[in-house]
């Protein structure tokens, strides 16, 4: 065999396994940090619980209707309450990230239920979904509250960014939940991802970011076209969401909102967009509308 073939043959050969590097393992690998990376961010409210905000709370455990053990608190707002709010963490956080607006909640006469989702914080888990499978944590939260805690209905889902999404799935399949706050929720499961890979690492979605849409998805158990936060707008109708979203947020842009705004039907839907850079910081970076947004929003809920 001739020095040239020879030189050839190891070429085709290199190419043959960097190719199969880029559309096997590099999908593969980004797959595994989208659905068994578990960590969270720092918060400034880390190790701080509801009392230290002055609220008496109970430690709460309780199961997703597929076994997974979750954890939390509940946060009573005595007799008189004025019905109960869940609070849905986003993703790489934990049901700290909740913490300040449970606080709020609580000064507006709520129950709340704080908890942490599959794979985080203290519950239990292997895989995260970005919200499809930890519906069915926010749906067994919403049982909890009305089986164990007896809390006073309205039950509202009040969630950021992944637990905005869960939020708006879970209540699609529940007819218990009276309204949504969705926070900086994405806008389906294939869009999010491809987004991503754009914004942070310039990746057209052929063919690397579709395989890792459809490997990840595989791998949480459902099809990408089962995660789709228009559909479940559509579902929950006619019940009201308020759509809140971060003017400057480059990662869940303000036409999320607007677009999962379009498709309710409800005459007591509102969406606002508040100052701010920050993904899912919307509550901080604009709380004086926001807040202002939420509580007229529950108001309208018990005219």
């Amino acid at each position: 065999m001739s020095k040239r073939r020879i030189i050839r043959n190891i070429v085709l050969v290199l190419l043959v396994l960097a190719a199969l590097f880029f559309l096997i393992v590099v999908p593969w690998f980004l797959t595994s940090i989208i659905t068994q990376r578990r960590f969270h961010f720092h918060d400034r409210n880390d190790g701080k619980t509801p009392q230290s905000y002055g609220l008496d709370y109970q430690p709460i455990e309780f199961h997703s209707s597929d076994g997974i053990e979750l954890k939390g608190w509940y946060v009573p707002a005595g007799p008189n309450a004025r019905g109960t709010i869940i609070y849905c963490h986003g993703l790489n956080r934990t049901r700290i990230e909740m913490l300040p607006m449970e606080v709020y909640g609580h000064s507006l006469g709520y129950n709340g239920l704080l908890f942490d989702f599959r794979h985080s914080g203290e519950s239990s888990g292997t895989i995260g979904t970005l919200g499809y499978q930890e519906r069915l944590d926010a749906i067994a939260a919403a049982h909890h509250a009305l089986d164990y805690e007896k809390a006073a209905r309205p039950i509202i889902y009040w969630g950021v960014s992944m637990g905005a999404s869960a939020s708006l799935m879970a209540a699609a399949d529940t007819p218990d939940v009276a309204a949504v706050i969705s926070d900086s929720s994405f806008l389906s499961y294939s869009h999010v991802i491809a987004h991503h890979a754009r914004l942070f690492f310039h990746l057209p979605a052929f063919p690397i970011v579709d395989e890792v849409i459809y490997w990840s998805a595989w791998r949480g158990g459902f099809w990408p076209s089962e995660f789709d936060l228009r559909n479940a707008v559509g579902r929950i109708n006619p019940r009201p969401i308020l759509f809140i979203a971060v003017e400057g947020d480059r990662r869940i842009t303000p036409e999320v909102a607007r677009e999962l705004y379009s498709h309710s039907t409800s005459p007591g839907k509102a969406i606002l967009v508040v100052p701010g850079r920050r993904h899912g910081e919307g509550f901080t970076s604009g709380q004086e509308p926001y807040e202002r947004a939420v509580k007229d929003f529950l108001a309208s809920l018990l005219r």
